[in-house]
C-alpha cells in the first residue's frame, strides 16, 4: 500500500481514478510515500527515506526544496498547464481593469447608495472620473509563451489586439501551438518600445528576479499598464509605485497583495485568484496524481522540475529504476551489475538532467536475482534504486 500525504486541500476529483487497494490518501501521514502539496511550504519539512515523490498541484514549486529533493532522489513533480486556462481568463480580465477604474467606479457608486433619487443624475455626472482605452487595435508584449502566455496571446489577438510574445526558452511543442499573428520579439526591448500593455508569464528564478525594475520601466511607452499573475517576486514595487507616481505607468495589476500595493494608487491588487476554480483545481489535482501513478508503477517521469523525463513502455517483466549522479562511467557499472546477475537487459533508458547532478535510467528485462537491488546500490554514486514487477 502506498500512503498519499496531502498538505494542502486538494481536489477530491484527482483521487477518483486511484486504485483504493494500492493507495491510501490521509493528511495526517507520518511516513508518506508520496506527498501531495499546492501552496504550503516544504522548505523545513524533514523527509523520511521512504519518500519517493511530491507533487505540486499547480505550475510553481518555490515552496519545495527542489535540490535537496534531487539529492535524495525524491522526484518533483508539476502540472504546467493544467491552471492555464483559468490564469488566461485572469489575464483578460486584468486588461480590462487596467483600462477603466471598474473596481474604483463600483466602490465610488456604492458611496452614493444613500442618495435615492439623485444616483441617475450623479453617476451621469461622475462616470468620467473611471474611463479608459479600449484594448482594441493597442499592443500587448507577452513576456513568457508557455501554457499561459500562449493562452493569453491568442485570446488577445482575437479581441483585435496586435501582439508581441517574447521567450527565450520557447519548446519546439510550445511553438508548433503558437498562431503565426503572434509577433516575434527577439528581446525584452522589443517588448518594452512597442507594448501598451505588459502581461508577464515567466517563472520566478534568480536571473528573473525584479525583471520588472526601474530600468526596464524606463523603456516602456508612456501610460503603460502592466499585469502580474506570475509571481510577485518578479516585480519591484518600489520601482513600480514611483513609476505610477510620475505617470509612466497607468496601472498595475497584481495577484500577490501585500502591505504597499493593498491600497495603493494605480495598483489593482487581486486576491490570488489566478488559479481559483473549480476546473483548475480538478486539473491540477487529476494530472498531479497521474504523474504520481506512472512514476510509482512504471518508473515513467513527466512534468518533473528536477529530474528528466522519461517515458518508456514497459517490455519486460521486471523494470529496474536508477537515479544516480550525472556523472562518467554509471551507465557501464549499472548495466555491468545486471550482467554480472545472469540477467538480459530487453530495453532501457538514460537521461540527465539539464544543469543538475542527477540522471536516471530505467531497464527492463525479463527476471530479476535477489541481489541485484543491493549491488547496484552499492555503486558509488547510486541514489536510489527500485525494482517494479
Amino acid at each position: 500500500m502506498y500512503k498519499i500525504r496531502t498538505l494542502n486541500a486538494i481536489s477530491p476529483a484527482g483521487f477518483e481514478s486511484l486504485d483504493t487497494t494500492r493507495y491510501s490518501v490521509s493528511d495526517d501521514e507520518k511516513n508518506p510515500d508520496v506527498i501531495l502539496v499546492r501552496s504550503a511550504t516544504m522548505h523545513d519539512m524533514e523527509f523520511g527515506p521512504e519518500l519517493l515523490c511530491i507533487a505540486r498541484a499547480g505550475a510553481g514549486t518555490n515552496n519545495i526544496p527542489i535540490d535537496r529533493c534531487g539529492e535524495r532522489g525524491i522526484i518533483v513533480f508539476n502540472t504546467p498547464g493544467a491552471n492555464a486556462e483559468a490564469v488566461k481568463e485572469l489575464v483578460m480580465c486584468s486588461l480590462f481593469l487596467s483600462s477603466r477604474d471598474i473596481t474604483g467606479g463600483i466602490e465610488w457608486v456604492k458611496s452614493i447608495a444613500s442618495r435615492g433619487d439623485e444616483i441617475s443624475a450623479l453617476v451621469e455626472k461622475g462616470k468620467n472620473a473611471f474611463s479608459g482605452p479600449e484594448i482594441h487595435g493597442k499592443t500587448l508584449g507577452v513576456i513568457g509563451l508557455g501554457a499561459v502566455g500562449a493562452k493569453t496571446a491568442h485570446a488577445a489577438h482575437s479581441l483585435g489586439m496586435r501582439v508581441y510574445g517574447y521567450d527565450p526558452y520557447l519548446s519546439v511543442d510550445a511553438a508548433w501551438r503558437l498562431s503565426s499573428h503572434i509577433l516575434h520579439a527577439r528581446d525584452l526591448d522589443t517588448i518594452y518600445a512597442n507594448s501598451d500593455y505588459i502581461t508577464i508569464h515567466v517563472p520566478y528564478l534568480d536571473a528573473t528576479h525584479r525583471l520588472i525594475d526601474s530600468r526596464a520601466i524606463a523603456k516602456m511607452r508612456d501610460g503603460v499598464r502592466i499585469v502580474n499573475l506570475a509571481r510577485a517576486e518578479l516585480v519591484s514595487d518600489d520601482d513600480v509605485l514611483e513609476a505610477i507616481a510620475a505617470k509612466k505607468i497607468a496601472c498595475y495589476v497584481t495577484d500577490f497583495p501585500n502591505a504597499k500595493m493593498a491600497n495603493a494608487e494605480g495598483v489593482v491588487a487581486i486576491p490570488h485568484l489566478g488559479a481559483s476554480t473549480p476546473e483548475s483545481e480538478d486539473n491540477c489535482a487529476q494530472m498531479a496524481v497521474r504523474e504520481i501513478v506512472d512514476y510509482i508503477e512504471n518508473g515513467n517521469i513527466i512534468n518533473s522540475v528536477n529530474m528528466p523525463f522519461v517515458m518508456l513502455p514497459r517490455t519486460g517483466d521486471m523494470r529496474i529504476c536508477v537515479i544516480h549522479k550525472n556523472i562518467p562511467d554509471m551507465i557501464s557499472k549499472i548495466t555491468g551489475a545486471v550482467s554480472a546477475c545472469g540477467i538480459n537487459i530487453e530495453n532501457m533508458i538514460n537521461a540527465g538532467s539539464k544543469g543538475r547532478g542527477e540522471a536516471y535510467t530505467v531497464i527492463d528485462a525479463s527476471s530479476v536475482a535477489p541481489g541485484l537491488a543491493g549491488a547496484i546500490r552499492a555503486i558509488d554514486g547510486v541514489i536510489r534504486v527500485r525494482v517494479l514487477e
